[in-house]
């Protein structure tokens, strides 16, 4: 019985002035077709799972288009956080619900915001890491790592369980620079994808032992959580868990203690960084520029990205290897190779107090 569990949540500052903190770049759609990038991640995984084992972890200023976006999801797997506590609160509420409904259960944990290629492949290299699961590892989907990047984390890989997967030697979350070149350049690493596969059990049994307190709130809230005391053991309880990615607070020191598995999963995976990454991951037309929705009106442009999303014609003459976004409110103008800067961009607005285009 493998549960599919869909993580809706951040702003994905490096995708604005697109992405907003009321309407994140997950509900929008970049998937080179008319889905969200939340839709696309329920499509592809409803092979894997029934829309009865469907459950979206998303905030509470989310949830209401999370719905919409999502009518055959069922409403009570629908679960809204009161407020952002990180990524392990989160995966660790859906395997306490789950858990509480269905004590074997499987979960297979995705990010809403992703891009995937090859959806068969992808399938199939899930399928492989449940059957790792099944014998009690906590597997982690790894990415064959195309440049240094001290974004993501790092799997060591170390030897092989059987099937696709092999251990987790070392789990490095988020090296700095120069780490990441010698991962990458000794070939002995993947990414970490975000993709998580393991028993609710399980994961909840290594929370315990790293994170107890976590553990124990997330235990008391999700006993109630089909009881008329839910609203307010979950309104007590929620701020005071601690705030802290999956990756700190659980899958380092599980691979420190011989419980992670990988499975690597080459279909073509892009985390839709920033806008940059989002036009390597979807096709161009014949001058390299990737054009999301709207009308636009070029000469002489070449690799760059068009998003006329403010309801204007955007037009652009001799440009190369730019971005150009156009909001009803905002316009973004940058190089394709600084569109990492966005996000201190996003954070100078926040300091300055314009906290209304954010």
């Amino acid at each position: 019985m493998v549960y599919s569990v869909i993580l809706a949540g951040g702003a994905g500052t490096r995708l604005w002035p697109l992405s907003r903190a009321g309407h994140p770049k997950f509900l929008h759609a970049l998937t080179g077709t008319d889905r969200s990038l939340l839709q696309a991640t329920v499509d592809r995984s409803a092979p894997l799972a029934p829309m009865s084992r469907t459950y979206v972890v998303t905030g509470a200023s989310h949830a209401v288009l999370v719905a919409r976006q999502l009518p055959a999801v069922p409403e009570g797997n629908i679960l809204v956080e009161p407020s952002p506590r990180d990524s392990c609160a989160a995966v660790g509420l859906a395997a306490a619900v789950i858990a509480q409904r269905d004590p074997s259960a499987v979960m297979a944990v995705f990010s809403a915001d992703h891009l995937i290629k090859d959806e068969d492949k992808f399938r199939s290299v899930v399928q492989a890491a449940v059957h790792s699961a099944e014998q009690g590892y906590l597997v982690t989907i790894g990415i064959t790592p195309t440049r240094p990047e001290p974004a993501f984390g790092h799997l060591k890989v170390g030897p092989a369980i059987g099937g696709k997967a092999s251990m987790v030697e070392e789990f490095k979350e988020k090296p700095p620079y120069d780490v990441a070149v010698a991962y990458t350049d000794s070939g002995e690493y993947l990414w970490n994808a975000g993709m998580f596969v393991f028993r609710a059990a399980d994961f909840l049994a290594e929370l315990a032992r790293q994170k107890p307190a976590l553990h124990e709130g997330l235990s008391r809230i999700a006993e109630v959580w089909d009881e008329p005391a839910r609203d307010d053991t979950f309104a007590g309880l929620w701020p005071q868990l601690e705030k802290i990615s999956i990756d700190y607070a659980v899958m380092e020191g599980a691979a420190a203690a011989g419980r992670v598995a990988t499975v690597p999963g080459d279909f073509g995976w892009s985390d839709v960084g920033d806008f940059h990454s989002l036009a390597e991951s979807l096709p161009c037309d014949e001058n390299g520029n990737l054009q999301l929705g709207g009308e636009v009106v070029t000469r002489d442009v070449r690799n760059s990205v068009l998003v006329p999303a403010g309801g204007r014609l955007i037009a652009v003459i001799g440009a190369e290897n730019m971005v150009v976004v156009d909001t009803a409110d905002a316009v973004l103008v940058c190089p394709r190779d600084r569109t990492q800067e966005v996000k201190q961009l996003v954070d100078e607005l926040k300091e300055r107090g314009s906290g209304q285009y954010v």
